[in-house]
């Protein structure tokens, strides 16, 4: 299968891409500072995990949101362990995914940078970039859809492991009252009716009701990347894909998603608009890639396995009473 060879034409010019020396020490500098970050939020989360609290318990007792002097106590860090391992696991699959489709094809790309951020779950992901021309919608099609199924299928894994060892403990009120409760895609409740179907889990509860594992936590984080990188808009994947089915949709598709975050951002949660925005500033226009030879029917086929990796992780509100709308009103009453 090599689309792009069809593609030349004996009179065209041979492209090479350009020669990229790859920062390593750059790499490796985001490597360390993200697990290390990741690591103190999985200690936070595993800290809570062993008291009977949600995970993302922030009242009495509880570790500040991000405790810094972690960072200096080995002890705390080795809790950290699960989470971040397995969130650090499924972020470079899904990068990876994209990496490995790129070199089969000859595009000269980057290799992950990994983004830490002191905040809930310790990173803003990680992204690489491509260098060179993509010389077909098929290679482009590829490229798009291997990080999103990368990602998904680790996170499927992790997420069975994590809800089997996850615990039914009864939580007052007064906790839940000062959680974060985050909400979980429709694939969580599929696994969980698997695992309970399969003797695995004994917890025949909503996994709302459950005192989830940290590392069900990265698998949420994995499957809500998995979604917003599926939207059908920009220079996402998603995006990436709807040009190499059909290019002429691309702006149009691009321009009905933002529209489409709008009223997501306030009747549900208010970074769609953030989402809206980014999607607005990048640009609805996507870089040339030549119009034939079309997609082969297999990956037709396959772009409705990424239709409904969307449906099964999209996430319209990740944390309740966090639209836009109930920003507003909480104003207002101030």
């Amino acid at each position: 299968m090599s689309s792009s060879v069809e593609y030349y034409r004996p009179t065209e010019e041979l492209v090479l891409p350009p020669t990229y020396r790859p920062r390593y020490w750059l790499h490796a500098l985001l490597l360390l500072l993200t697990v290390l970050t990741t690591l103190v939020v999985g200690a936070r989360l595993e800290f809570n995990f062993q008291h009977g609290w949600p995970a993302f318990y922030m009242g009495d007792g509880s570790p500040d949101l991000f405790p810094w002097k972690w960072f200096f106590s080995v002890t705390h860090l080795a809790m950290g362990i699960p989470f971040s391992l397995t969130l650090m696991l499924i972020l470079l699959a899904h990068e990876m995914g994209h990496y490995l489709y790129c070199r089969r094809y000859g595009v000269a790309a980057t290799l992950p940078f990994f983004i830490p951020f002191p905040t809930l779950i310790g990173t803003l992901g990680a992204f690489i970039r491509i260098r060179s021309p993509i010389r077909s919608r098929s290679e482009l099609f590829d490229i798009g859809i291997a990080g999103p199924i990368a990602g998904f299928i680790l996170s499927l894994i992790v997420l069975g492991f994590g809800l089997s060892i996850s615990r039914t403990v009864p939580i007052s009120g007064d906790v839940l009252d000062s959680s974060l409760q985050p909400t979980y895609p429709l694939i969580f409740s599929g696994v969980q009716w698997l695992l309970v179907i399969l003797g695995i889990s004994s917890h025949a509860v909503p996994v709302g009701r459950l005192l989830v594992h940290p590392s069900v936590i990265a698998s949420w984080v994995g499957m809500f990347a998995t979604s917003l990188n599926l939207l059908p808009g920009g220079q996402l994947d998603g995006g990436h894909i709807v040009f190499s089915i059909a290019p002429r949709l691309h702006r149009t598709a691009s321009q009905l998603t933002i529209v489409a975050l709008l009223p997501l951002a306030y009747y549900c949660w208010a970074g769609w608009l953030v989402w809206a925005i980014l999607l607005r500033l990048s640009g609805v226009r996507h870089p040339e890639v030549p119009e034939f030879p079309a997609l082969t029917k297999g990956r037709r086929w396959l772009a409705f396995a990424a239709l409904l990796m969307l449906v099964l992780t999209f996430i319209p509100a990740p944390f309740g009473q966090s639209s836009l709308q109930a920003i507003l009103r909480e104003y207002h009453s101030q």
